[in-house]
Order: C-alpha cells, then structure tokens, then sequence
C-alpha cells in the first residue's frame, strides 16, 4: 500500500487522538465515585430493609397496645357495671353478694395485670419508634452522601463527555484528510492491537511494541519508497517514519 507521507503522518496525529479517547473512556469508567456510591447503595438497602423491620415491629406493637387498652377497657367496665349493682342494692342473696363482690375483686386484680401488659408493650413500643427514628436518619444520612457522589460523578461526566466529543471531532477532521484505504487499515490493526494501529519509528525502535528492528528490517525500510506505508515485523503495526526514525 503506497500513501503520501504526509497522510502517514496523520495517522499520528489521529493514533494520538484515539489514545486520548481510550484514556478518556477509561477515566470515565474508572471514577472513585462509582465505588462510592456502589458502597453506599449497599449500604442504603440494608438500612432500608433494617427499616422496614423496625416500622413493622412498631406497627404490630401498635396493634398490641391498642388491644391491650381496649381489654383493660373491657375490665374496667365490667368492674363498673358490677359495682354499680353492688352499690344500688338489687343483689340482696349473702351468696350472691359474696359472688359479686369475689368477681370484683377478681376483676379488679385482672385489670392490674392488664395495666402491667400495656406499661410493658408501651415500653416496647417505645424503644421500636427510637429505632425507627435512628434508623430514618441514618437512611437520610446514606441517600445524601449518594446524591452528593452522584451529582460528583455527573459533573465528572459532563467535563469528560465534553474533552470526549472535542476530541472526536478534531479526529473526524483529521481523518477525513487520509486516504480510506490507509484508514481502514489503521483501523482494522487498531483493532487487533489493544487501540494501537500505528507507531512511529523512533531511534530504529517500533513505538507500538518497543522493539528496535533489525538491521535487514532498517535496511528494507531505508530502501523503501517515501510513500510505500512499511509494517513493524514484529507487532505489524503501521510504521511512520521521520526525522526521527534514525534511518
């Protein structure tokens, strides 16, 4: 393949601009905040799981107050509606006043028990709604480092999606002054060689692979036309010569 060594020298020019494109795209893909809000994330939904637990053990506590109150309530009636009998004096049977006056009694040591019950899920409940607010502020605490890291990482994006369509356009422009056959060449070892399709020759050295040529490859190369495009024999790469290339 034969090319102007001036479009050879292009093919520089956009190696480096493809260069700084991979590195771009890796940066965007390597930013510290999307460890961060990975982590972070991780951590939201286990605070947000450890949440709803506390919101529904309070809620079921909730339930068990009320129908603890609700049987004191029932007691506490009945212990009224008896002492109301024992105080009108309706019940004149000895053995039925000594019934009614063993049920209050009795009702009355029921009641203390349920009262203890609900002092006792009252406290609990108590404890559950402190862990439901510790818990609510620990989750806005977690949801704000997220969105701080994320508004850091769109700010990162947008800088580097701007360098990264500057870029490719100044690649457009220059690639569009290369021969289509050069180019697609480039591109297709660009390809096969980890985004390297082309290297300069420097110092008798391959700056794709690194490797000096031998004196038969400098030679061949020495004698080769200005506008004949020579390949690396060791990496195949697209070799630019200048006045560097110490031929």
């Amino acid at each position: 393949m034969n090319a102007a060594p001036a479009d050879q020298i292009r093919l520089l020019d956009v190696q480096a601009l493809d260069v700084r494109l991979q590195q771009l795209a890796h940066k965007r893909k390597s930013l510290p905040e999307h460890t961060e809000i990975e982590s972070l994330n991780k951590d939201l939904t286990q605070l947000r799981d450890l949440l709803v637990a506390a919101q529904t053990e309070e809620s079921d506590t909730a339930r068990e107050q009320t129908k603890a109150e609700q049987d004191v309530d029932q007691v506490r009636q009945r212990a009224v509606r008896d002492q109301q009998r024992l105080d009108s004096g309706a019940v004149t049977s000895p053995k039925d006043l000594e019934n009614l006056q063993h049920e209050i009694a009795s009702l009355a040591k029921r009641q203390g028990d349920l009262e203890d019950v609900v002092l006792e899920v009252m406290e609990r409940r108590e404890s559950v709604q402190e862990r439901v607010g510790e818990l609510t502020g620990r989750v806005g605490s977690v949801q704000s480092k997220i969105d701080d890291a994320t508004a850091r990482r769109d700010a990162a994006f947008e800088e580097i999606d701007g360098e990264a369509a500057s870029v490719t356009k100044e690649r457009e422009v220059i690639a569009g002054a290369i021969p289509a056959d050069l180019l697609k060449l480039y591109d297709k070892l660009r390809e096969q060689q980890g985004g390297i399709g082309a290297a300069k020759l420097y110092q008798r050295t391959c700056q794709g692979c690194r490797q000096e040529l031998s004196i038969t490859d400098i030679n061949e190369i020495r004698a080769a036309a200005p506008d004949t495009v020579v390949r690396c024999e060791n990496c195949r790469r697209i070799l630019v010569r200048t006045a560097e290339s110490g031929l």
